[in-house]
């Protein structure tokens, strides 16, 4: 009996071994995978890294870029800036003096219409000549009636002695509704009214084309109510918008 107790006894030291063992395999195991992830976190974190500081140096090229153009600029002498400024002062009197005298031009022109059939008057540095619909067009029409053609033709003639100056031709509406069978909406009737007197400065009284645009505005550019028969009056009208040329004023700016 003792030597059978000393038997069992004897073959459990290496059992229990074996368990511990096993044990602290799968522990080695865990530590393993565990190790695994926390690798490909770092990866994960260190092509990250990668990425911001490509960005990074992309940024600070740009900003060094930035800073040699600022330099150059910068090493501009007070006399050079003050040079600068009063040639920017000069060509903006002189385009001034241009528009001014074009604007008197015109009004002398077109005296002879009362101030219910044109107007010519200058906002925002650009010439305007407002022409009433009575003066040009019946009742939803873009034909141009006898008495707008003379009054196109005399614009024209003052028009063709300018240069560097870009004409606008804008028609608008009142709010009241118009469907025919020639126009779908304001907007439509009023962008036939702008092309109808584009084609009479241009085809009919040689304005150059390349200087000249149409555009239809529809009811949403009013300048009085809508409300009373006079204020929709008002609405009713294309307008010739003349502007300078910038393209001096944009070379001295950015040059």
């Amino acid at each position: 009996m003792a030597l059978t107790v000393g038997i069992l006894f004897t073959s459990c030291v290496p059992t229990r071994k074996l368990v511990a063992s096993q044990a602290r395999v799968g522990e080695l195991q865990q530590d393993s995978i565990e190790a695994v992830n926390q690798l490909k976190e770092c990866n994960v974190v260190v092509d990250n890294l990668k990425v911001q500081n490509a960005k990074a140096q992309d940024e600070y090229a740009m900003v060094r870029n930035d800073l040699k153009s600022l330099t150059a600029a910068s090493n501009m002498t007070i006399s050079d800036q003050a040079k600068r400024l009063k040639t920017l002062q000069n060509i903006i009197k002189s385009q001034q003096d241009i528009m001014a005298k074009l604007k008197n031009s015109i009004a002398d022109a077109l005296m002879n219409y009362n101030a219910d059939e044109l107007s010519v008057y200058t906002k925002d540095g650009n010439v305007y000549v407002s022409l009433a619909e009575k003066l040009l067009f019946k009742s939803g029409s873009d034909v141009v009636d006898p008495k707008g053609i003379e009054a196109v033709k005399t614009l024209a003639q003052v028009l063709n002695s300018t240069t560097n100056i870009k004409v606008l031709i804008e028609g608008h509406t009142d709010n009241i509704p118009i469907k025919t069978a020639k126009f779908k909406d304001n907007w439509d009737l009023s962008t036939a009214r702008a092309n109808s007197i584009v084609r009479l400065l241009t085809i009919d009284n040689g304005f150059d084309s390349k200087r000249i645009t149409a555009s239809g505005k529809g009811q949403f550019h009013p300048i009085k109510t809508n409300d009373t028969p006079e204020g929709r009056a008002s609405n009713r009208r294309t307008e010739v918008i003349l502007s300078p040329d910038l393209h001096e004023i944009y070379t001295l700016l950015y040059q």
